[in-house]
């Protein structure tokens, strides 16, 4: 074989794998638009925290890519803590900031984090997911 047809073949080679690889990164942007749109419309519980025993309640919540796993504890009616023991976030460090907008108003009703929505809604929600367990 020649050493033009070896770089033609090579080339043919490299563009399929790009071409597939453009493809697969397509599919995977649709799936994560999907899952922010869904998240977005996504209600939380009207929680009445002060009917809740006291404890810790472990919670989670998972939107392709974000995942959340939380700890929650309650004491005397009210949320005293709550440790983000798993933040899987891509951009949405930030988010984290919820949690203390959270226990100073006692609510999940609480505006998200700018800049890190999505973020913030998937922590808000393993919180919920952990109180509705109770």
């Amino acid at each position: 074989m020649t050493g033009k047809k070896k770089i033609t073949r090579f080339l043919a080679a490299a563009a399929l794998i790009i071409i597939a690889l453009l493809i697969v990164f397509n599919i995977i942007a649709n799936r994560i638009e999907k899952n922010f749109e869904a998240l977005s419309d996504m209600p939380l519980e009207d929680i009445d925290i002060k009917d809740i025993d006291d404890g810790i309640y472990k919670g989670s919540y998972k939107a392709f890519p974000v995942a959340a796993e939380v700890e929650v504890r309650i004491r005397e009616g009210e949320i005293t803590d709550v440790k983000i023991t798993k933040h899987r976030q891509g951009q949405g460090k930030d988010a984290e900031a919820v949690i203390d907008k959270v226990i100073s108003e006692q609510t999940l009703d609480v505006d998200t984090i700018s800049g890190a929505t999505y973020s913030s809604i998937v922590i808000l929600k393993a919180v919920e997911n952990a109180l509705l367990q109770e």
